[in-house]
């Protein structure tokens, strides 16, 4: 009933998954994950059909339940993509039909970036080598690598990119939605606001800020989000073999600290792009979407334009690129707009 719900004509099944790959992980965060799918109109009336399948995953401190928030005047994104296979979204009539799964990799410092790292836990081995299996294993989907994309917006962008790089086995399809990437346009400022942060309230020490920002409400302080980025990125990025999370930036300064910096360029998706092996893997891609609004606060629009030009450099098929009129928040109704356009390819 308008405007609290809008009833579905596909179904979302709710699940768990109790992962081996989290188990231990350095955080302590839960090893038993929810999972949700997406089935499109008519999945169970059609026995015999088998369905590509696109993965959507979140952004720095996205948890799964977040999916089903509602912005004024706007439908929930589960609403927009059944809104979509039901032909009432953006484009001409319903797209081929997908499967669409809502994949949660929250961890307690916000997010993992969809990386394996002792500073965090092994989450790109759960995603690929447990979530993509029992998505298989349950539903009819067609389960090969040229059926099979990944979509999100702004860490869920940087997962979507990295990760066909990183097995383009599994993925022949990736939307990104301003997606971090082009790292020292991106992640600069963060550090300057994290080092002037540590300097005047925590003595330079990212332990007390931690401590201090779990003893009372979440971002109730004005540097609260760019400490837990700069530290949430850090235990992805440059966490070394025991768990320690070495910042890229001297807390007193925001100088970078090149060994470290090091460290993150190797993931930045610009980069990997541009080695023999991310070249190759994106030449292998069935589709590549790109978009960021113009006037992103992260700069991030120049990090999609840089992976456009990377792309084109490695000879792949030719991006959908889109640069519009908006900030970082409120693009998420373009989620069915790449939703779209991965179905189209990933279809037989």
């Amino acid at each position: 009933m308008h405007p609290w719900s809008r009833p579905f004509r596909g179904r979302v099944d709710e699940l768990t998954i109790d992962s081996r790959a989290l188990v231990g992980n350095p955080l302590g965060d839960p090893s038993e994950r929810p999972i949700w799918v997406y089935l499109p109109p008519g999945y169970d009336d059609q026995p015999e059909r088998r369905y590509p399948a696109i993965y959507l995953i979140q952004g720095m401190t996205g948890q799964i339940d977040m999916w089903r928030n509602r912005t004024a005047f706007r439908p929930t994104t589960p609403e927009n993509i059944d809104a979509l296979f039901a032909g009432e979204g953006p484009g001409d009539g319903p797209p081929p039909p997908a499967l669409v799964v809502f994949v949660d990799c929250w961890t307690s410092f916000g997010g993992s970036q969809y990386l394996d790292s002792p500073g965090t836990g092994d989450y790109h081995t759960y995603l690929c080598d447990e979530v993509v299996p029992f998505v298989d294993a349950r539903y009819r989907t067609l389960a090969e690598r040229d059926h099979r994309g990944i979509t999100g917006k702004s860490s869920g962008g940087y997962g979507a990119m990295i990760t066909p790089m990183l097995r383009p086995d599994l993925f022949a399809g990736l939307a990104t939605h301003a997606g971090d990437a082009l790292f020292e346009a991106c992640y600069g400022q963060m550090f300057a606001g994290a080092a002037r942060a540590l300097r005047d309230g925590y003595d330079g020490s990212i332990e007390r800020w931690l401590a201090d920002f779990r003893s009372r409400p979440a971002f109730s302080k004005a540097a609260d989000e760019f400490l837990l980025e700069s530290h949430g990125y850090a235990a992805c990025y440059s966490a070394d073999e025991d768990g320690t999370i070495r910042h890229p930036f001297d807390p007193a300064t925001g100088e970078l600290i090149p060994e470290v910096w090091d460290r993150w360029l190797r993931w930045d998706p610009v980069r990997m792009a541009r080695t023999p092996e991310g070249a190759a893997a994106l030449r292998s891609m069935r589709a590549i979407y790109i978009d960021a609004g113009s006037r992103d606060e992260y700069f991030l629009d120049l990090g999609a334009e840089a992976f456009r030009r990377a792309c084109q450099a490695a000879s792949t098929p030719e991006p959908f690129f889109e640069l519009f009129d908006a900030k970082h928040g409120g693009i998420e109704y373009r989620y069915p707009i790449a939703i779209r356009y991965l179905a189209e390819r990933l279809s037989p």
